[in-house]
C-alpha cells in the first residue's frame, strides 16, 4: 500500500474514532445494540486499524487479499476473529503467512484481542514492541520465528492473563531481568528457545513460581553459562511442568542439580538432545510419568548398560519412546533393556554401540519400532522368538555383523511394515515365502547394499499404497512382472534383472523416483510415461534398452533428473523433451541419438547444472542457444560428430565463473508415521577425468568441465573461454582446432585438467601456463607448438610424452635443450627477475617442507595451506570427496 493510501486511510480513523467509541460504549453498556443488519459487520474503527496495521507489511504470497477497504466486514477477513456479542475483534492469527515488513502499533486499538499470534513471518520492527505490554486482555502471545533483536521488554509482565506465551527464535534476543515473567501467574505454555538467559542466575525460581505451566522449552538458551549459587532451591518446592526442552545447551551432568526441581512425577516429556551430558542421575529413573526422553547428539561417551540401569526405577514401567540418536553409547544392548516393558520405540541409530542384541529386547511386549542402524552390533540370523504381536519397524542398517545369512527370524514379526536390513553384509538367498509373509504389507522395504539373490516373484500384493522399494546392489535376477500401483519409490539398480520395463506401465502418478539402472533389461521404452507427472528422478542408464524415445516423456514435467545413457536408444530427441523445464541433469550419453544438438536446450530447459550428449551421432554447430543455461556447471558433447567453430558466448556460463555449488535433487522417499521422509538423490555420471573415464559421485556437484572433444570443430579457441575462472577440467583434444593457444589461458588458475592434444594449434606455450598452480594433468601433444616450456613447477613435472609429437617445443621436461640452454643457465621465469623466489605454488610449498616429516604431516600441512585461501577451500572439498569416491568404489 503507498503512502498517499496510508495517508487517507489515517485521517479516516482520525474522523470516525468519536463515532466508533460511542458505538463501542454504547454497546458495552446496552449490551448487543446493534441492528440486525449490522450483527456480520466488525466496528469501523478496529476495521481501519486493520488496514493501517496492513500497510507496511509485505504480503509475498497474498494471503491477506480479503484485508481491502471495500471489504467492510473485517470479521470475515482471514485470520481476523470477533466476538458473536460485541463485534470487537479478539483475535489476530497471522502466523505462518510468510509476512515481511514492520509491525505497525496500531493494533492498540484492538482494545478486546484476547489472541496474537504474529509468528513464523519475517517481521522486522527493531525490538519487540513494548506497547505489547498493554493489550492486557491477551491470553494467547506468539512472537516466534521471526528477526526481531534486542531485549524482551519488562512490560510483558502486564499481561498477567497470559496462558500461553511463544518467544521462540524470536531473532538475536536476549533477558537483562527475567522477574517479569513471575507475574505471568495463569501462564500454562512458555517457549523462549535461542533467547540468552546466560545472566539470569535465578531462572528456576521464576519457573517454579509459576503454579500452573505444564510446557516448557529453553533450547539454545546458553543455560551452560549459567553460574548456580548453592543456595538455590533450598526452599522451593517441585514444578509442575509436564514436558521440558533443554536441548543445545552445550550442557554438562553438573547441570542436574538444578533440573531436580524442575522435574516431579508430573513430568511426561524431557528433551535433553544436543548437550554434552555423560549419561544421567538415578532420580530420573524415578520419574513414574515420564513417557518419552530424548537424548540425540550428546557428545560425551556413555555405556549404554550404564544408561539403562540409572533409569530402572519406576520409570522404566511408564517410559515409551526412548530416542538417542548419534550419541556415544558403547557396549551392548544388554538384557536391562527387559525391565522397560512400556517401551513402544526405540532409537539408537548413529552410536557406537558393539557386541550383541540381547534376546530379551524381542520379548518386550509393547515394541513397535526399533532402529539400531548405524552401529557395530552382532545380529545373529537366528533367534528363539515367539511372534511378536506389535513390532512394526525395524531398521538395522549398515549393522555389518547382521550377515552373512539371511536372519530368518524376520519371518517371526508378522506385523512388519517398514524393514530396512541394507548394507548388512547379508550374503544369501531370501528364504521360501519371504515375498508373501506380510499379511499388513510392507510401506517400505530396504535389502539394498547386500549380496542377496534369487529371483523376485511379486513386488504388487505386499505393498502398501505410498509403499517405497530399494533392492539395488544385489545380485537379485529375472524378469519383474508385477508391482504395486501406488509405488513412491522403486529402485531396481545394480542387479542382473532382466526382460522387458513394460511393469513401470501400471505404476500411476504418484511416483516419485524410479531407477532401474545397471541390469540387462532390454525393449523399448514403454509409451506410459504420461503417468509419470510427480516423478523426480527416472534412471535407466546401463541396460540393453533401444528404439526412440516416446513422446509422452515430454510429459513428465516434474522430473529433474533423466540418465538414459548406455543404452541403444537411436533417433531425434523428441519436441516433447522441452517440456521437462524442471530438468537440472540430462545424460543421454552412449547411445545412437542423431540429428542437431536442439536448440531448445538451451531455450527451455534454463535450470540444466548436467547436459551430457557424449558418444552419440549428433552432427552440426554446436547452437548458441546453450550458453543461456547459466546454472551449466558440467558440458560433455564430446565423441560426436559435430563441426564449425566453438562458440565464444560459453564464456558466459555464469555458474563456471562463480565458485557456487548447486544443490541435489530432493524428494520424499516414503512415508513414516504419515508424514514423508526427504531424501537428496545423489547425482552420478561418468566423465573423462585425466585421460581416463571415470564415474564421480558426492563430487559431481563439485565438478566444473567442458568436454568437446572428438569431434570435428575448427578454428580458434575463443579467448571469451579463458573467463571461466572457477573451471575444473577442460577438454579440446582430438579435433580440428588451430592458431594459438589464448596469451590468457593462464587466468584460468583453477584447472586441475587440461587437454589440447591432437589438434593443429602453432605458436609458444603462453608464458602464462606457469602461473596454473593447482594444473595436475595436461596434455599438449600432438599439435604444432614450438618454443620454450615455459618454467614452472607444473609444467616441468609432467611426462614428455605429455609434448610429443611437437618438434618444435624445446627445454625441460623435454630432453631437448633449446639454443639459450647451451650458452647460459635457464632464464627466470616470465615476470621475475633472479633475485626473486622460485615460482613455486604455495601450496606445493608446504608440501616440499612437509615432505622432509613424512607424507601423512606433509599432506595436512598443505591442506591447512589450501583453506586458508579462497581457492584453496573449493579444491580441498573436490579433492576431498574425489578420494572419498575413489574409497567408495
Amino acid at each position: 500500500m503507498n503512502l498517499c493510501v496510508f495517508i487517507i486511510i489515517s485521517i479516516l480513523l482520525l474522523l470516525t474514532t468519536t463515532t466508533a467509541s460511542q458505538l463501542v460504549a454504547g454497546g458495552e453498556e446496552g449490551g448487543d445494540d446493534r441492528n440486525g443488519a449490522n450483527m456480520n459487520k466488525c466496528l469501523e474503527k478496529e476495521r481501519l486499524a486493520l488496514l493501517l496495521f496492513k500497510a507496511p507489511l509485505y504480503d509475498r504470497r497474498g494471503i491477506l487479499a480479503s484485508w481491502r477497504a471495500d471489504n467492510h466486514d473485517c470479521c470475515k477477513w482471514r485470520g481476523v476473529t470477533c466476538s458473536n456479542q460485541t463485534g470487537h475483534v479478539t483475535g489476530l492469527d497471522i502466523s505462518h503467512f510468510d509476512l515481511g515488513g514492520e509491525i505497525s502499533h496500531t493494533f492498540l486499538n484492538l482494545t478486546c484481542l484476547n489472541h496474537l499470534d504474529l509468528s513464523y513471518n519475517s517481521l522486522l520492527n527493531g525490538t519487540i514492541p513494548r506497547s505489547i505490554g498493554s493489550l492486557t486482555r491477551l491470553r494467547h502471545l506468539g512472537l516466534s520465528d521471526n528477526s526481531f533483536y534486542g531485549t524482551i521488554p519488562p512490560e510483558f509482565g502486564n499481561l498477567t492473563n497470559l496462558q500461553y506465551l511463544n518467544l521462540g527464535s524470536v531473532g538475536r534476543y536476549r533477558v537483562e531481568n527475567i522477574e517479569w515473567l513471575s507475574h505471568l501467574s495463569h501462564l500454562e505454555w512458555l517457549r523462549m528457545d535461542g533467547i540468552s538467559l546466560a545472566k539470569q542466575n535465578y531462572w528456576v525460581d521464576v519457573i517454579l513460581s509459576l503454579r500452573n505451566l505444564s510446557y516448557l522449552s529453553l533450547e539454545g538458551c546458553e543455560l551452560s553459562k549459567i553460574i548456580y549459587p548453592y543456595s538455590l532451591f533450598l526452599n522451593s518446592s517441585f514444578s509442575s511442568v509436564e514436558s521440558l526442552y533443554l536441548g543445545d545447551n552445550n550442557l554438562t551432568s553438573s547441570m542436574y542439580r538444578w533440573l531436580l526441581p524442575l522435574t516431579s512425577n508430573k513430568l511426561r516429556f524431557l528433551y535433553l538432545s544436543s548437550n554434552m551430558l555423560d549419561g544421567i542421575p538415578k532420580y530420573l529413573g524415578n520419574l513414574c510419568s515420564l513417557e518419552t526422553l530424548y537424548f540425540n547428539n550428546n557428545s560425551a561417551v556413555v555405556k549404554f548398560p550404564d544408561f539403562l540401569n540409572n533409569l530402572s526405577g519406576c520409570t522404566s514401567h511408564t517410559l515409551q519412546l526412548l530416542y538417542a540418536i548419534g550419541s556415544q553409547f558403547t557396549e551392548s544392548v544388554s538384557d536391562e533393556i527387559q525391565k522397560f516393558s512400556s517401551l513402544k520405540s526405540l532409537d539408537l541409530s548413529h552410536n557406537h554401540l558393539n557386541g550383541s542384541i540381547s534376546e530379551k529386547l524381542w520379548e518386550l511386549p509393547r515394541l513397535q519400532t526399533l532402529d539400531v542402524s548405524f552401529n557395530n552390533l552382532r545380529v545373529p540370523s537366528t533367534y528363539h522368538l515367539s511372534s511378536l504381536s506389535y513390532l512394526h519397524f525395524i531398521d538395522m542398517r549398515s549393522c555389518k555383523l547382521l550377515g552373512p545369512r539371511f536372519p530368518k527370524w524376520i519371518q517371526t514379526f508378522k506385523r512388519l511394515t517398514r524393514l530396512d536390513i541394507s548394507n548388512a553384509g547379508i550374503s544369501d538367498t531370501t528364504p521360501l515365502g519371504f515375498w508373501d509373509m506380510w499379511p499388513y504389507q510392507l510401506d517400505y522395504l530396504n535389502l539394498s547394499s547386500n549380496n542377496i539373490n534369487g529371483k523376485v516373484p511379486d513386488l504388487l500384493s505386499n505393498f502398501a499404497k505410498y509403499s517405497a522399494i530399494d533392492l539395488s546392489s544385489n545380485n537379485f535376477y529375472g524378469p519383474i512382472t508385477n508391482v504395486s500401483s501406488t509405488l513412491l519409490s522403486l529402485n531396481l539398480s545394480k542387479n542382473n534383472f532382466s526382460g522387458g520395463i513394460a511393469f513401470i506401465c501400471q505404476i500411476f502418478d504418484g511416483l516419485l523416483f524410479l531407477d532401474l539402472s545397471d541390469n540387462s533389461f532390454i525393449g523399448q521404452l514403454p509409451d506410459c510415461l504420461w503417468h509419470f507427472k510427480r516423478l523426480k528422478v527416472l534412471n535407466l542408464r546401463h541396460n540393453n534398452l533401444f528404439g526412440r524415445l516416446p513422446p509422452s516423456v515430454g510429459s513428465m514435467t516434474e522430473l529433474e533428473v533423466l540418465y538414459l545413457s548406455k543404452n541403444n536408444f537411436y533417433g531425434e530427441l523428441p519436441l516433447s523433451l522441452k517440456n521437462c523445464t524442471s530438468l537440472k541433469s540430462l545424460n543421454l550419453g552412449a547411445n545412437k541419438f542423431s540429428g542437431n544438438v536442439p536448440l531448445w536446450i538451451g531455450e527451455n530447459l534454463s535450470g540444466l547444472y548436467v547436459l551430457i550428449l557424449k558418444s552419440n551421432n549428433f552432427f552440426g554447430t554446436i547452437p548458441l542457444q546453450l550458453c543461456q543455461l547459466s546454472n551449466l556447471q558440467i558440458l560433455d558433447l564430446s565423441m560426436n560428430n559435430l563441426h564449425g567453430i566453438i562458440p565464444s558466448c560459453l564464456g558466459n556460463l555464469t555458474s563456471m565463473v562463480q565458485q557456487e555449488f548447486l544443490q541435489g535433487v530432493e524428494f520424499y522417499k516414503t512415508s513414516v508415521n504419515y508424514s514423508y521422509e526427504i531424501e537428496t538423490y545423489v547425482d552420478h555420471a561418468i566423465i573423462q577425468w585425466q585421460g581416463d573415464e571415470r564415474e564421480f559421485f558426492s563430487t559431481l556437484k563439485l565438478l566444473k568441465s567442458i568436454d568437446l572433444s572428438s569431434n570435428d570443430l575448427t578454428g580458434n579457441i575463443p579467448y571469451e573461454i579463458t573467463n571461466l575462472y572457477d573451471l575444473i577440467a577442460l577438454n579440446l583434444s582430438k579435433n580440428k582446432l588451430s592458431g594459438e593457444i589464448p596469451s590468457t589461458i593462464g587466468e584460468m588458475n583453477n584447472l586441475l585438467t587440461l587437454d589440447l592434444s591432437r589438434n593443429s594449434f602453432s605458436g609458444r606455450i603462453p608464458s602464462s601456463m606457469s602461473h596454473m598452480s593447482l594444473l595436475n594433468y595436461l596434455d599438449l601433444s600432438f599439435n604444432n607448438l614450438s618454443g620454450r616450456i615455459p618454467f614452472s613447477t607444473q609444467l616441468q613435472s609432467f611426462n614428455p610424452s605429455r609434448y610429443d609429437g611437437n618438434t618444435g617445443l624445446c627445454g625441460l621436461p623435454l630432453p631437448k635443450n633449446c639454443p639459450v640452454d647451451e650458452k647460459s643457465k635457464v632464464p627466470p621465469p616470465a615476470g621475475k627477475s633472479e633475485g626473486d623466489e622460485e615460482d613455486i605454488d604455495e601450496v606445493q610449498r608446504w608440501f616440499y617442507i612437509g615432505g622432509g616429516m613424512g607424507f601423512a604431516t606433509g599432506f595436512w600441512i598443505a591442506c591447512g595451506a589450501l583453506l586458508l585461501n579462497r581457492h584453496g577451500r573449493h579444491f580441498f572439498c573436490f579433492f576431498y570427496f574425489l578420494f572419498y569416491d575413489s574409497f567408495k568404489d
